[in-house]
Parts: structure tokens; sequence; C-alpha cells
């Protein structure tokens, strides 16, 4: 039952299948395992994503995943005061999709692209040669076999057991992992023209969102990070409380519910040794501010898949030649996930006047473009003494 295949890709959410995809892409005969029953599923996600993530991974958003088209997103502070940016995350406008019909999609375009993939089928450990990961121990339904690949790709979420297994992640502090809860609702009233961010004390070091996927369907969730928690039936307290505040949401009706973690840590410090590739979440590539992975996960996922294909043709899997993904990634990536990390640290330090001051001044200055220099260019002005809490925070 022993197999051989050029790449091996573990883990088939986002980044896992766009990984398959560019590495079958690039010619490589390319195994993608899931070890669920069903791409997709459970949904752990707000479901909202920018335009430009997209676009980098060359695909078409389709009525086949996605549930509605976001112009235009709004940030709140504690008082109520709004900050409104363009699209999800600033980026060019956007979706909330289906997640589960999303993945799906990612899926079957690996599959075009010549990907073969097994569902119900878990890595177990790795299989090496000295100290170079060679391929992986692989069940499926009781039955074990080794899977032989020169190139290993592991995208199997931010508690990567392939990850854990070749050394490459460490354990993760409690400030730097979140708990989420999200439910839909259907029935609830509310400006479905925007998604919404609410910052404060609602969601303790962390923040609260309403993403519509219809006129009267909406996600409704929050996320806090473990270290503000007593237990983790207090994310239910404060998600119930939060939408008991606003009469539009409490008069909806739960159809689903979801619960899960996500990292707001730095990212891991190497993603690439010999014969093994660290991709998405499972490099902790999750943007510590905002808690979105799908965006840094396509991006990965591509570039995982790209190197892989490249060192298989070149008949080069060592670590000086997949280093390569890791400088790409980390050229497009690492800047702006250290100076987020740094933001959210310092946000976790405000209480709510805190917050509402510094809306207050970035509402009264007017700023356009908003970004984080104008916003700390504002606040240097404005409310010299917030800055304390952002120290280090340079460009």
């Amino acid at each position: 039952m022993d197999l051989a295949v050029d790449v091996l890709v573990v883990g088939a959410g986002p980044t896992g299948s766009t990984a398959a995809r560019y590495a079958a892409a690039g010619g490589a005969h390319t195994l993608l395992i899931e070890k669920r029953q069903e791409i997709g599923t459970p949904v752990r996600c707000g479901e909202a994503i920018g335009r430009n993530w997209l676009e980098a991974v060359d695909l078409k958003p389709s009525p086949a995943f996605v549930a509605r088209e976001i112009e235009a997103s709004r940030v709140f502070s504690p008082d109520g005061t709004s900050l409104t940016v363009s699209g999800y995350a600033g980026a060019k406008g956007g979706y909330v999709v289906e997640r589960d019909l999303f993945d799906r999609s990612l899926a079957k375009e690996a599959s075009r692209a010549g990907a073969k993939i097994e569902i119900k089928t878990s890595a177990l450990g790795l299989l090496r040669e000295g100290d170079r990961v060679v391929g992986a121990v692989c069940e499926h339904m009781g039955e074990t076999w080794n899977v032989h690949a020169p190139v290993v790709i592991a995208a199997d979420g931010f508690e990567s057991q392939v990850g854990r297994w070749a050394g490459m992640t460490t354990p993760l502090r409690a400030r730097d992992l979140v708990s989420c809860l999200q439910v839909t609702l259907a029935g609830v009233r509310g400006d479905a023209a925007y998604s919404d961010l609410h910052l404060g004390s609602e969601a303790p070091g962390g923040y609260a969102w309403v993403f519509w996927k219809g006129p009267d369907v909406a996600n409704v969730g929050l996320g806090i990070p473990l270290s503000r928690l007593r237990d983790r039936a207090e994310v239910k307290r404060y998600l119930n409380a939060f939408i008991a505040r606003r009469p539009g949401l409490a008069k909806g009706e739960a159809i689903e519910e979801v619960a899960g973690g996500v990292t707001t840590s730095l990212p891991v410090e190497r993603s690439a040794m010999a014969g093994l590739l660290l991709a998405g979440d499972a490099a902790r590539l999750i943007d510590p501010l905002t808690g979105a992975g799908i965006q840094n996960g396509l991006l990965s996922g591509r570039l995982a898949g790209e190197t892989a294909a490249r060192a298989v043709r070149e008949g080069d899997v060592s670590r000086d030649s997949l280093v390569s993904y890791d400088r790409a990634w980390r050229a497009q990536l690492e800047e702006d996930l250290a100076r987020h990390y740094l933001v959210k640290e310092g946000l976790q330090k405000l209480d709510d006047a805190a917050i509402d001051r510094v809306f207050h001044a970035i509402v009264d200055a007017d700023l356009r473009p908003l970004t984080v220099r104008s916003v700390l260019d504002v606040l240097r002005a404005k409310t010299p003494e917030v800055l304390e809490a952002f120290q280090g925070l340079t460009f």
C-alpha cells in the first residue's frame, strides 16, 4: 500500500488546496489529504474575505460561494463612534462567503490542476532520512501506509501536528490564543451594506463582528484572548450580552453556532527545512490584529506549491533550496504581521475611554487614506499619552 508522489499536502483548507493546485500546475505529482470526511466542514470562520485575496491566487468570485458583496467595513469604538474603511480590512471591497462552499471550490481547482485528493485520511507521523523529511505515515479507515514524497507541505492549521513533529513550532501563550464564538442569526435588522467590527470591553482584548450574509441574515461573533477569560463559557456570556444590547440583532433566531480558536501570535521562526514547508495557519500567518487567516493562507499556499514544484523539477529539496519559500512570504507579509502584532498588543492595554479618545481624534482629522501611519501621526499630535501603549511601533 506504500505510495510515492512528488508533493504531499496535509490539510485541505484554503491553504492546502491552493498549495496542491499550484504544485500540480507546476508539474508535480501531488496528493492532498484531509482528515475530515467532508472538505469545508465544520465551518470555523466569520466568512468575510477581501477581493484582493482572490486576485492573489487568480480566483474569480462566483455565485457558487459568494453570499454577499461588501462595499465597506465599519469599526466602532465603545461609545459608538465609527470609522469606515473600504472593504473588509480595507481590502478594495470584498465578500461574505459560504465558507464550506468556498473551501470546496478551492479543492476543485486543485483537482482540475491535476492534484489527487483523499478525504478521511490523516497524517500520523513523518518519514525521515537523517535530517530530511521524505514523506508521512498516513491512515485511512483504519488502514495505515507510507506516502513517500520529496516535499511535504503542512497546511494543517495553527495546531499543526506536522510542524510539531518537525520541531518547527513552539507552544502558544494564552494572550496569543483567542477563543471565538459565532452564531448565524436569521430575522435580524441592521445596515446590511456594511460589515462591522466592535472594539472595547464588550470583547476585551479582541473584537466583536457583524457580517451580513443577506438582508436579514448575519454572522455575529466575537473573539477574546484566553488570558482574559476565567472559563471558556465566558465567551458565550459576552456574545449573548453583545447581541442583547442591539435590538435589531436580539430579535433574530440562531440557525448555526460555531466555536474555535485563532492565533494572534508572531509567525514561526522558520517555515522551511529539507523536504518540508509550513504554510498558512501552520506557519502562524494569521493576522494578529484582525484574526484573518484566509488571505495569508492563500498567498503562502501558492508560494509553497510553486516552490515545491520547482524543487522537485530541479531535483533539489534541500533546506537551501526550499528556504526560498520562507524568504518569499516574509518579503510580502512579515513586516505587516510584526506591525499588526504591536498594534494588537497596544490595543489590549487601552480601556474603553482611551479607545474612544483615539477614535474621536481620527474622526476629527478626517484621514484619507486611513492607514496605520496616518493614525499614528494623529495620535502623536492629539493623544500622545495613548502612544505609550504602542512602544516599538515604527515604519
